[in-house]
C-alpha cells in the first residue's frame, strides 16, 4: 500500500512519523509521500529487497491509518461498507477487502480485523473491529466511515494516534525474531492471524510492552505488522537493527510488493474502477444476501462482463514500462500500465496493466510503448513471484 513516488509537497507541510529522526540516523533518504516524509531507501532499494526475501526486514508504515470500531452488532454494520463477507471470519481473524461507492468503484483497500468481543476504556464489553487503511485516504476514509456508522452508534477512534509507531517485520526470519523477543511459538498463529503480545526480551523500554500483532504484510513474505506505542516502537526499532534487521524503505516495499502483484491504491484501483475490473472479484461476495454500497453496480458489471480487466506483463527486454505508459496490440493502443519495475528477484522487468477482456488472456503478445519503442510483453500469471 505504498510507492516511492513523491506527492510534490513542501517539507513544511510534511508530516512525520515518531521514528522521523531514527530513520535518519540509520542513513534513511527521505521523500515526500502521501503527505509524509517518508524514507525510500537506507542501503539501496535491490539490498533492501533482497534482504526480505532471504533474511528479514523492518520497515516503518507508521503513516498508515488505525482505527477501532466499537459497539454491538459493529459487524453488521460494517458489512453495509464492503462487498466481502466479514462473517467468513472471527475474532483473531483478518481479511483483505475494499471500501466501495455506489457505482462500485473502489474508494480505498483495507485490512478488517476482527477482535471479537473487548473491553473498551469505558470499562464496556462490545463487539470490536479494527481497521487498517492508506495512508494518502486516510483522512477520506476515516470521515466517511463516521459519516456511515456513527449514526448506527458505532463509536470511532483513531488507534494509533498521533504517536503510536507501526512496523512491518517481513522476511524468512521475521518469525524467529519476533518469537525470540515474544517468549513463545508463534507457529500457531496463521496468515491473517492477530493477537496481542508481550515483548520480554530486549531494550528496557520495550520489555513489557504490549503489542499488536497480525501476520499480515505487503511483500509476499511470511511476516508481521505490529502496533506499539511510542517508547517501545523506537525502543524495537532500534533493538531490530542492532540485530542485523534491515531497515527498508518506500523503493523495496514497491518492488517487493508489484512481485507478489498487490495492488497499489491510486495506480492499479481508484474510484473510477471496479473490483471486477482489477482482477479482484474474488472479495465481491455477491452470494451472500447483505446489502451494500455498489452491490447493485457490481451485479450488473457481473451479468454484463466487464470490458478491461488487471492483468500481469512480463516484458522480453531490459526496458521498464512505468505507469502511465501505453499497451499496445496489433500495433493499436488498447491500454495503460498502472505499475512496473524491474524484478530483483526475477531478474526480469514486470507490470501490472489495464488492457481490453479480449487481450486479457494468458500468454497474449503484446508491447509496452517505452520512449518511443515498441517493446514486446506477454500476459502472465500473477502473482510473478510466490513464496516457496
Amino acid at each position: 500500500m505504498a510507492a516511492p513516488a513523491s506527492d510534490g509537497a513542501s517539507p513544511a507541510d510534511l508530516r512525520r512519523t515518531p521514528l522521523h529522526a531514527a530513520t535518519q540516523a540509520a542513513g534513511g533518504r527521505l521523500v515526500p509521500f502521501a503527505g509524509w516524509e517518508m524514507a525510500v531507501q537506507f542501503a539501496g532499494l535491490v539490498a533492501e529487497h533482497n534482504a526480505v526475501r532471504q533474511h528479514c526486514g523492518v520497515f516503518d508504515i507508521s503513516h498508515m491509518g488505525v482505527l477501532t470500531l466499537r459497539g454491538d452488532g459493529v459487524k453488521d454494520r460494517m458489512q453495509g461498507l464492503v462487498p466481502s463477507d466479514l462473517f467468513r471470519i472471527g475474532p483473531a481473524e483478518a481479511c483483505y477487502t475494499v471500501l466501495l461507492n455506489e457505482a462500485g468503484g473502489i474508494r480505498d483497500d483495507l485490512i478488517v480485523y476482527d477482535r471479537g468481543r473487548r473491553i473498551g476504556a469505558d470499562g464496556q464489553e462490545s463487539d470490536e473491529l479494527v481497521l487498517v487503511i492508506n495512508a494518502a485516504c486516510a483522512e477520506a476514509d476515516t470521515a466517511w466511515i463516521r459519516s456511515q456508522l456513527e449514526p448506527a452508534g458505532i463509536t470511532i477512534t483513531d488507534r494509533k494516534g498521533a504517536d503510536g509507531i507501526l512496523l512491518a517485520l517481513q522476511g524468512p526470519e521475521a518469525p524467529a525474531r519476533l518469537e525470540a523477543l515474544v517468549g513463545e511459538s508463534l507457529a500457531g498463529l496463521p496468515r491473517f492471524g492477530h493477537r496481542d503480545l508481550v515483548l520480554r526480551h530486549g531494550e528496557a523500554a520495550a520489555a513489557g510492552a504490549e503489542v499488536f500483532a497480525a501476520r499480515t504484510g505487503y511483500t509476499g513474505e511470511d511476516g508481521f505488522e505490529l502496533l506499539l506505542d511510542r517508547e517501545a516502537g523506537l525502543a524495537l526499532w532500534q533493538q531490530l537493527l542492532a540485530g542485523g534487521v534491515a531497515p527498508c524503505g518506500l523503493g523495496a516495499r514497491d518492488t517487493l510488493r508489484l512481485e507478489a502483484a498487490m495492488h497499489l491504491y491510486g495506480n492499479d484501483m481508484d474510484a473510477a474502477t471496479t473490483p471486477l475490473e482489477a482482477s479482484l472479484g474474488w472479495l465481491v461476495h455477491l452470494e451472500m444476501p447483505a446489502a451494500f454500497i455498489g452491490r447493485e453496480a457490481l451485479e450488473r458489471q457481473t451479468a454484463a462482463g466487464v470490458e478491461r480487466r488487471l492483468v500481469g506483463l512480463r516484458l522480453q527486454g531490459r526496458a521498464i514500462a512505468r505507469h502511465g505508459y501505453p499497451v499496445l496490440h496489433n500495433g493499436a493502443v488498447v491500454g495503460e500500465v498502472t505499475s512496473g519495475t524491474w524484478s530483483p528477484t526475477l531478474g526480469q522487468a514486470i507490470a501490472l496493466a489495464y488492457v481490453p477482456t479480449s487481450a486479457a488472456k494468458l500468454g497474449t503478445e503484446l508491447a509496452v510503448e517505452i520512449r518511443g519503442k515498441a517493446e514486446p510483453a506477454t500476459v502472465v500469471k500473477r502473482p510473478f513471484y510466490r513464496r516457496g
